[in-house]
């Protein structure tokens, strides 16, 4: 049997979480990337990926869908939550050799969740969610640490459909060996292309193929559900395993014990949806909007340092197609910062990309790796993602350089940080509900002990679009 299966099925069944930081982060994670998905709900290039795969094949007493009034069952349900979590890029990111978003496993979890208190009649309360939560963002974040999938062309959302099928398959009640014969099923199903993230194929299934892994997940652990086998060298097997096959030879390893590391880590982005390696970018961006305000015309050049992930994934020159192009354009969204001294999801619109000074800072940017920013980045006891700065004028005068190292959402500038996420939260809301719905959500996460205790269900009831039962958390 390869170890890894039983080291990642060890962890999902018999090993505890402890530690109220890791719970703590975990109820901000969640709320987040709820927020995140009600920001996505504005898109119609979403919301046309959402609801029944048969159109009019609605399932009343489902899998509910937060911000809508869809009931689903619950591999759809995971692929809709799991989408409308990922579709702004604006949720939490993970960075080592692989990168990720570790909140694109809720699909799942809430699915899961739903499915097992709502239709299944278990006990299952946000207590669970959360531990859940902390466990998919281990097993997806430890994988990551010392993996690299991006360096053989495969996108890092396999570790979603990883991460998801383990804590989906304990959730509908497999026991230790149905999830070790899910997870060899969910390596046997190998790896997306990273093509749709990178010129000249970028577009917005980058959006959704999260929402598609965490809804694979479920698949999966139903099917283990039902007794069907596993493989027991999935991974390792000579010529046809995982190893040989997808990833040149190597053994895919965790750099250390599953705990709880990521989640207390983890970076949340707080105040942008962008790309995380050009978080502080733009940061620094908005720093120098000022400075270069009114003198567009008189700028000569801007040097930009980064880190090499920085470099390798998002410095991107030539035109840019769409949406998702631009969001993974270290220039454009530099070139945002600068311009306007902001940045919003409204920013990467066919409508604001016309805008002729954009193109036309990105051509005057020269983007290098700064060698120390890419030794911090890696180092586990920095995690830094540093970005700087500097501006250059046609009449030989020079701005500020800036540099930030660590982003708004970093585990660093946490005491900073989560007041703005708090507030990113309850600014997501107004734009799915009424005051009335407003109110009793911000309630229910204002009492952590209430919240943990609340079932699965009932939780999930209070994001129901214009059909909520709000009972008892609007006493």
């Amino acid at each position: 049997m390869d170890s890894l299966l039983t080291e990642i099925a060890d962890y999902i069944h018999r090993a505890e979480v402890s530690g109220e930081l890791a719970y703590d982060t975990a109820r901000h994670c969640l709320m987040d990337s709820l927020g995140c998905g009600f920001l996505a709900l504005a898109y119609p290039q979403c919301r046309k990926m959402l609801g029944p795969i048969v159109p009019g094949a609605t399932l009343r007493g489902g899998c509910r869908v937060p911000g809508t009034s869809l009931e689903l069952d619950p591999v759809k349900s995971a692929f809709d939550i799991g989408t409308i979590v990922r579709w702004l890029d604006f949720n939490d990111t993970w960075l080592a050799a692989e990168w990720g978003h570790p909140s694109d496993n809720l699909g799942a979890i809430l699915a899961c969740a739903d499915y097992q208190n709502r239709v299944k009649g278990e006990a299952v309360s946000v207590r669970d969610i959360l531990t859940a939560m902390i466990k998919a963002h281990e097993i997806q974040g430890i994988l990551a640490l010392d993996n690299s999938f991006n360096r053989v062309g495969l996108d890092h959302v396999l570790l979603v459909r990883i991460a998801s099928t383990a804590v989906a398959s304990k959730m509908l009640g497999c026991d230790y060996d149905q999830t070790v014969n899910a997870l060899s099923n969910a390596w046997i199903d190998g790896g997306a292309l990273r093509t749709y993230r990178h010129s000249p194929n970028t577009g917005s299934r980058k959006s959704w193929a999260a929402g598609d892994a965490t809804s694979r997940a479920v698949r999966l652990a139903l099917i283990a559900k039902t007794g069907e086998m596993g493989y027991a060298t999935a991974l390792s097997a000579p010529t046809w395993g995982f190893s040989d096959v997808l990833f040149k030879g190597n053994a895919v390893t965790l750099a250390r014990p599953l705990d709880s590391y990521v989640m207390e880590n983890i970076l949340f982005k707080i105040s942008f949806p962008a790309e995380f390696h050009a978080q502080t970018a733009v940061e620094c961006a908005i720093q120098l909007h000022a400075e270069i305000d009114g003198r567009l015309d008189e700028v000569e050049r801007i040097e930009m340092e980064t880190q090499e992930p920085g470099v390798r994934i998002i410095d991107k020159s030539g035109p840019l197609n769409n949406f998702a192009d631009r969001d993974h354009c270290l220039q454009y969204m530099a070139a945002i910062g600068l311009i306007f001294g902001e940045l919003t999801a409204e920013h990467y619109t066919d409508s604001v990309a016309k805008d002729p000074r954009i193109d036309a800072l990105r051509e005057k940017m020269d983007v290098k790796e700064n060698e120390s920013f890419t030794r911090d980045y890696y180092d586990l006891e920095k995690r830094a993602i540093g970005n700087s700065i500097q501006i250059f004028f046609k009449d030989g005068s020079v701005s500020n350089r800036v540099e930030v190292q660590y982003p708004i959402g970093h585990r660093n500038r946490r005491e900073e940080g989560i007041p703005v996420l708090e507030a990113k939260f309850r600014n997501s809301l107004t734009s799915v509900f009424d005051d009335e719905q407003c109110e009793v959500i911000n309630a229910a996460f204002a009492n952590p002990e209430t919240l943990d205790k609340t079932s699965a269900s009932e939780f999930l009831n209070v994001f129901v679009k214009e059909r909520a039962d709000l009972g008892t958390l609007l006493a």
